[in-house]
């Protein structure tokens, strides 16, 4: 969290995960679709393909007071390194699960790099929402088998399809909410008591 000039608090939100598991499609449809939200300049850095070269990002404002500066992370193996960059200073997570058994694989590296990028901060004084994107796909693990072999059972989780926007908003409140409620009152322990 930091303040701007204007004296608003600003959060920064990361989405991490696979390449092609839905990253930019979910904030593309925040951003299209949501009404609530003064959303400034949605910036992409893409290939001719479409692929995100860099990170995406746009910042939306919830009140006069909080802004969420956005950002997507480039999932390709080659952008690794810039990864690590992008969630610097980050105050949330938004992790997108490719729900498709061929992307298991996928899935689990991708995790235990954003695991290693923040260790222990992760899941504490840096929240993550998890969303079991392409939940639409005929080879979607179920929801049970996904959450076991990602070992992701003490998340929020949110089962979505980026491109219709099924459960993207729902996942984004929610992980708006952990953050304000962690800057304002300290670790999940602090909330607890």
């Amino acid at each position: 969290m930091r303040k701007d000039a204007e004296g608003r608090h600003r959060f920064k939100i990361a989405f991490y995960g696979p390449s092609l598991s839905g990253k930019t499609s979910t904030l593309a449809w925040l951003y299209n679709k949501v009404d609530g939200l003064e959303k400034g300049k949605f910036t992409q850095l893409a290939d001719p393909t479409g692929r995100t070269l860099f990170f995406d990002f746009v910042p939306m404002q919830a009140t006069t007071g909080v802004v969420f500066d956005v950002y997507t992370t480039a999932g390709q193996e080659r952008h690794k390194h810039q990864r690590k960059i992008v969630i610097q200073g980050v105050d949330g997570i938004i992790f997108v699960v490719d729900s498709s058994a061929s992307q298991m694989e996928e899935n689990l590296e991708s995790l235990e790099e954003l695991r290693s990028h923040l260790g222990d901060q992760l899941g504490n004084s840096i929240p993550m929402v998890i969303t079991l994107n392409k939940r639409d796909v005929p080879d979607a693990l179920s929801r049970s088998e996904l959450i076991e072999k990602l070992n992701i059972h003490n998340y929020p989780i949110y089962e979505t399809v980026a491109t219709t926007g099924i459960g993207v908003k729902r996942a984004f409140q929610s992980l708006a909410r952990e953050i304000l409620m962690i800057q304002l009152y300290g670790t999940k322990e602090a909330q607890i008591k």
